[in-house]
């Protein structure tokens, strides 16, 4: 089975090639793979190389596919997994698989299994730990971004309160209380915003902070405040670039205690080291956002730590029960993972996308793995209609579902690009 994917060979060297799956075997899956969203782990892999933990180090002998977040349809079962999975079932899954304590993963450790690919072999590990995951939702792109929404409600349910006098851990996040998403505007912070105030453990306020203005009037867009009220949540979104004080001023919005929960969405120590001094008594901050920097660290005020119980934590990844948390939620309608995604490319745009990922800071970038497009903002597709008229459609329907892709700008999507494959790829480029 010939596939086209792109893979990683050490730092900053991602090739996008065209060449053969060996057979499975009795015990693997062969599997197509339709969508794949662009995780800025991915570019902390690609930027590390064989430094990274959970990539092999002879990457540049045997190269891996790259990207975790992804989903597609089984083409191939092998036997051992007969009458558990299904040719033709659509799948999502779960990376973060811990098998046996290793910290291999798909889409960091495995030369035949990553999103960045038409076609992949699952390994046993995969379907032996139950991380293959079956999706009966309608679009693609929503069993994608399971994984990353997976991440975030792992964050709120690591997060842990105490009751004074006791040492028993409650945890999530403290219903009713005060929560803050510092850095909270980009694509992980929408979907934490999304999720909470959409989850059955909600805050009573609610505050979403950024330093960009732009993005956080697209935040207010997707999430009106007055829409929020109906859900109990008292939203706020506030520019923290235009405060004298960021500190004080958010303690004044909490109403001068401090948060319950605060999560920090950026690598930032100033951003760490504010959301440490807002955290009110038995106050939980979550750093979220994994640096590059194996020595990076923030001022801890333990003052506060011994006389106020204010407590850290920290979460890389969800496992296979926020997954599932997530893929109910989404087919449910409760939330949108679409609130993530403001760009679109074909198979042939994802290595450039990765490797460039901090240099265009906007939502998440979703690539169909079975076409060529050139990776596009959907906000440009009206622009983009006058050199390819095809994304006058793709405009029109966005337009319809609030400037947000949508199971509908999918479908209609393969359809007009499908040729692409039908067509055959050409030569194979290299991107590093």
């Amino acid at each position: 089975m010939k596939t086209r994917a792109v893979r990683l060979y050490g730092k900053k060297d991602l090739r996008l090639e065209d060449f053969e799956l060996p057979a499975i075997r009795e015990d693997e899956i062969l599997a197509r793979v339709v969508s794949d969203s662009i995780c800025m782990s991915t570019y902390k892999a690609a930027s590390l190389g064989a430094d990274h933990k959970r990539v092999p180090k002879d990457v540049a002998q045997n190269p891996l596919i790259v990207g975790h977040e992804m989903a597609g349809v089984i083409e191939e079962v092998g036997a051992a997994w007969e009458g558990k999975y299904s040719k033709g079932a659509k799948f999502a899954i779960q990376p973060a698989l811990n098998y046996k304590g290793s910290m291999d993963s798909p889409g960091y450790s495995y030369r035949w299994c990553g999103g960045a690919a038409t076609y992949i072999i699952m390994p046993r590990e995969v379907m032996e730990l139950g991380c293959l995951l079956d999706y009966r939702g309608e679009a693609f792109f929503d069993a994608s971004l399971a994984e990353p929404m997976s991440c975030i409600i792992g964050a709120f349910h690591a997060s842990y309160h105490t009751r004074a006098g006791s040492y028993e851990h409650r945890m999530g996040i403290a219903g009713s209380g005060k929560t803050a998403i510092l850095a909270g505007a980009g694509p992980m912070g929408l979907g934490a915003v999304d999720y909470a105030l959409h989850a059955q453990l909600r805050p009573a306020l609610l505050v979403v902070t950024d330093v960009d203005a732009s993005r956080l009037e697209r935040a207010r867009s997707i999430f009106p405040e007055e829409e929020a009220r109906r859900f109990g949540v008292d939203l706020r979104f506030v520019d923290t670039g235009k405060m004298a004080d960021p500190v004080a001023e958010l303690r004044a919005i909490s109403g001068g205690t401090g948060f319950d929960d605060v999560f920090v969405y950026a690598p930032v120590s100033e951003v760490v080291r504010q959301g440490g001094l807002i955290l009110g008594r038995d106050g939980c901050l979550n750093f979220f956002a994994g640096p590059i920097d194996t020595a990076f660290s923030a001022p801890v005020n333990f003052y506060d730590v011994h006389y106020a119980s204010t407590h850290i934590v920290g979460t890389t990844g969800g496992n296979t029960s926020d997954m599932l948390e997530s893929l109910e939620m989404t087919a449910s309608g409760r939330i949108r993972p679409a609130v993530m995604v403001t760009h679109i490319g074909g198979l042939d745009s994802a290595a450039e996308a990765t490797l460039h990922l901090p240099d265009q800071p906007a939502g998440k970038k979703l690539i169909y793995t079975g076409i060529e497009l050139p990776l596009t903002a959907i906000a440009d597709f009206g622009k983009a209609a006058g050199a390819e008229p095809r994304f006058a459609e793709l405009d029109a329907i966005c337009r319809k579902h609030q400037g947000l892709w949508s199971a509908e700008a999918e479908a209609r999507l393969l359809v007009l690009w499908g040729e692409a494959t039908a067509r055959g790829w050409g030569a194979a480029t290299a991107r590093g």
